[in-house]
């Protein structure tokens, strides 16, 4: 193999792999270091400049960051690195003193937001600063979209989220709420230098085609828009009996929502293995924790009505079978049909876009699927000016994509209003800086221990289940912060090495608590991960390769398994080994000018 090209600014941020997770990519270790020193502040900024949303996302993020981490090759449990998120945003103080305040330098730019949720509020906050006019539409009557009208406050007080929307439009953004945009052509008639479209995926799928449908309509709900007539006190109750078809995040909020709305016996029915259910391993456990029944492999017959009243549905019991490619058919097993009493369903099957106020003359491509045909990179669409991102862009994914989105989005726009390639994009900024103190001594706390993640404690059920405000998780208290802190592996402080000092002595390799180094003759990529002391079986994480050494060999250390702990870098007797802490922040929006 080649040497391992260490300058590219994306080998160590792949080492990263907490932050190479995150769809917007928030220095997660950076963070942690802050939450254990007590810097509450320090830690929000960090978090606020990436994920723009703390306060929300340290309670609803999907978090693609925790199957990545480090510390989950070691033990059981990955860090607590969303709730952590939540305890920097809880005990922050006085945040908004650091954010950029208005009013700012006019650029002569205006810009549109259509729907003021995640994606759009993240444009509005990159491009604010340098000087853009921005005017966000939005129908709801305040800001933050679907977080508004699809996460339930039991899980998500409104209070954080006016706090966090608030920091954006304090900024200087003319809001037109109560506001439905029914005509894109209209909105480009006003002279907009370009147009983002946030609007999200806020068509909730139905079973049109189920018999009964419409003779039990007036008690079958689409989840989305049940959850957002609860969020805005449109609905105040619904039936003692509910099922709730579908197994995403949208069902459980559903059924959580009717155990607060009345529901006595709520029970979620899905066509898929409970294993195989796509919502996230927690919200299942608190929907079971509240006393809902989860059915799996039950798929929907009809609705059952007498006497033109909903009595029920009638579903057929299937199993999964898979193919060699791991291909699923869902087969009968021939028991007999199922029966569930009902007074109410709730449909939270899935989300599709929509776009009915978009003209199809207007030079704006759709695709087969009546999306609209976006560059995955610059999130511009056909007609040069009209940008879209979040779930509008490719789909329902989740808030912390939807900002990641708004990043890039922002980043495509400024270069347009400026004339510039979109493709040109700014660099990442990075830096790499020792983290040695002397010649046993870390400037970060370098022990590696085994020590099992902290349950973050909830509020009682007799008490949350009544209220439907009253928020479930507490959060952790700072002293058990600290110590979930404290479990971080510190992935973000690599082990640099230097091949002119390596005198091959082999003391790297013998005191490697994981055997990761491995000092050997080099070979294409497949034969040499073999060769190693522990074969390197996991593709998808590199090799750092050395350039050959004094004795032919290269140096082989495998970063998959790697802790950080730096025993290589303490024991080396020439300093051929370093530990230095990488910082990699995404350019935003005017970075470089």
């Amino acid at each position: 193999m080649e040497p391992t090209n260490t300058q590219n600014p994306e080998y160590y941020h792949k080492v990263v792999d907490c932050q190479y997770a995150c769809p917007a990519h928030t220095p997660v270790p950076e963070y942690i270091r802050l939450i254990a020193a007590e810097k509450y502040t320090e830690a929000y900024m960090v978090n606020w400049e990436s994920n723009v949303f703390p306060g929300v996302l340290g309670r609803t993020c999907d978090r693609p960051c925790e199957p990545a981490c480090r510390r989950g090759r070691v033990e059981e449990e990955p860090v607590a690195i969303c709730r952590l998120k939540r305890v920097a945003a809880d005990n922050k103080g006085d945040v908004q003193q650091y954010m950029p305040q208005g009013p700012f330098k006019p650029n002569g730019k205006k810009i549109a937001l259509i729907g003021g949720g995640p994606a759009s509020l993240t444009v509005a906050r990159d491009l604010a600063p340098l000087g853009y006019e921005i005017h966000l539409y939005d129908e709801q009557i305040a800001g933050g979209g679907m977080m508004r009208s699809q996460i339930p406050a039991f899980r998500l007080p409104e209070s954080v989220l006016n706090e966090e929307v608030n920091y954006i439009l304090d900024m200087g953004i003319h809001t037109h709420f109560k506001t439905y945009v029914s005509s894109l052509k209209e909105v480009l008639e006003k002279e907009y230098d370009a147009i983002f479209v946030g609007t999200g995926a806020p068509r909730g799928r139905d079973l049109t085609n189920l018999p009964g449908r419409k003779e039990a309509a007036t008690h079958i709900h689409i989840g989305i828009e049940w959850l957002a007539n609860v969020a805005f006190e449109h609905t105040h109750k619904i039936g003692k009996k509910v099922i709730v078809l579908g197994g995403g995040n949208t069902a459980m909020d559903c059924c959580r929502t009717s155990r607060r709305l009345g529901g006595e016996q709520v029970k979620v029915v899905v066509r898929s293995p409970f294993k195989e259910m796509k919502a996230s391993p927690w919200e299942k456990e608190d929907a079971m924790h509240e006393g809902i029944d989860i059915y799996e492999n039950h798929v929907p017959l009809s609705f059952e009505v007498k006497h033109g009243k909903l009595i029920g549905m009638k579903f057929e019991k299937v199993h999964p079978v898979y193919d060699k490619t791991g291909k699923r058919q869902l087969l009968p097993t021939g028991e007999p049909d199922v029966f569930i009493e009902a007074d109410d369903v709730l449909v939270a099957i899935g989300q599709e876009n929509s776009f009915p106020w978009i003209e199809r003359n207007i030079g704006l491509e759709f695709d087969k699927w009546g999306m609209p045909v976006v560059n995955e990179v610059t999130f511009q669409s056909t007609l040069p000016n009209v940008f879209f991102g979040g779930d509008a862009a490719f789909g329902p994914k989740n808030v912390i994509t939807a900002v990641a989105h708004g990043h890039q989005a922002a980043v495509s726009i400024d270069l347009f209003c400026e004339k510039k390639d979109l493709h040109q994009r700014p660099n990442p900024l990075t830096n790499l800086v020792s983290q040695k103190m002397g010649i046993h001594e870390w400037s970060y706390d370098s022990y590696v221990a085994v020590d099992q993640r902290y349950v973050v404690p909830q509020a009682d059920k007799t008490i949350t289940l009544t209220n439907r405000k009253k928020e479930v998780e507490l959060g952790f208290e700072v002293n058990t912060a600290f110590k979930e802190a404290q479990r971080c592996l510190n992935c973000d402080i690599q082990t640099v090495f230097t091949e002119s000092r390596c005198i091959e002595c082999d003391a790297c390799m013998d005191v490697c608590p994981t055997s990761c180094i491995t000092f050997t003759p080099n070979a294409e990529e497949p034969d040499l991960r073999m060769q190693l002391l522990v074969p390197a079986q996991n593709t998808s994480q590199d090799l750092l390769v050395s350039a050959p050494l004094q004795t032919g060999r290269v140096m082989v250390k495998d970063e998959d398994v790697c802790l950080h702990c730096g025993l290589c870098a303490e024991r080396c007797p020439t300093a051929a080994w370093d530990m230095q802490k990488y910082v990699y922040n995404v350019a935003k929006a005017g970075c470089g000018k």
